[in-house]
């Protein structure tokens, strides 16, 4: 007993320490866990090598991950909405952990781009960024919050090469984050992106905005709880929402540039922790 009240108090002082912060940032390698702000690497896959599997952010009510390597995909991890989580935890804390309040790994992207993640559209099918030139991690604070992103270099696209920027800003005080895919040598190209779903799930779009809200599959968590994932994005910039077997999917026109806003909540949290709650935010 005694040693389980010390851990707790434990805990609750490292918790104590992030509290104030409003947004956080993490990039690591996995054989020493020391915080780097860059990763340049000629090896394309560090999908394993990396801490939670690429350079990651957080606010205050979830944190976001992109994968490094060629899936484009950006992972969520939901949270109470106590604190910073990141630098303590890893994106993996043990079952005590959770228990007392830390937040959790539910979501599920699988073969998807997951929430607000980028490919490349060639006009019959998505592209993936399958990086031939290797790929750099960049994470750190901004003016007014923190940042991700991962670079993709020489990716095959439509008999060219082109180089991708995906970019997480997240901003103190706000749930909102701005996800920014760039070309940049200043290529046109179609983008892709979207929010995966699964089985059951409630799934709903409309003029500028889709989101879904439901239970991932069980072999991400052993007592999944319901999660939220929306994704807002400009008319004038993509076509009409597509629902494939596992995304509700966007298009971009010609542009070097293409920007959405995304945002995530959770069972967990004390603010937007049911469908009817979700909904009003991603509808109003």
């Amino acid at each position: 007993m005694r040693k389980a009240f010390c851990l707790t108090s434990l805990m609750i002082f490292a918790w104590s320490l992030s509290v104030e912060a409003q947004t956080a940032w993490s990039l690591f390698w996995r054989k020493d866990s020391v915080q780097v702000a860059e990763i340049v690497s000629p090896v394309a896959d560090q999908y394993k090598a990396v801490g939670h599997h690429g350079p990651a952010v957080e606010n205050t009510h979830y944190a976001l991950r992109i994968y490094f390597n060629d899936s484009g995909a950006i992972d969520v991890y939901s949270k109470t909405g106590r604190g910073m989580e990141l630098n303590h935890y890893k994106w993996y804390p043990d079952s005590l952990a959770i228990a007392h309040g830390a937040g959790c790994d539910e979501y599920l992207v699988g073969k998807s781009l997951g929430l607000g993640g980028f490919a490349l559209w060639n006009g019959d099918e998505m592209v993936r960024l399958t990086a031939t030139k290797g790929r750099t991690a960049r994470a750190g604070e901004t003016k007014k919050g923190a940042f991700a992103e991962i670079i993709s270099y020489g990716v095959p696209y439509l008999e060219d090469t082109v180089d991708i920027s995906v970019r997480i800003d997240m901003y103190d005080k706000s749930r909102i984050s701005v996800i920014t895919a760039t070309e940049l040598n200043g290529k046109p190209v179609q983008f892709v992106t979207g929010v995966n779903y699964h089985k059951g799930e409630t799934v709903k779009c409309g003029d500028g905005f889709m989101f879904v809200w439901g239970e991932h599959p069980a072999d991400v968590s052993s007592a999944p709880i319901p999660v939220g994932a929306g994704l807002f994005f400009d008319n004038a910039d993509f076509g009409l929402v597509e629902v494939t077997e596992d995304m509700l999917r966007i298009c971009s026109k010609p542009a070097s540039v293409a920007t959405v806003q995304v945002v995530a909540a959770s069972s967990k949290e004390a603010e937007m922790n049911t469908l009817k709650r979700f909904e009003s935010f991603m509808t109003k």
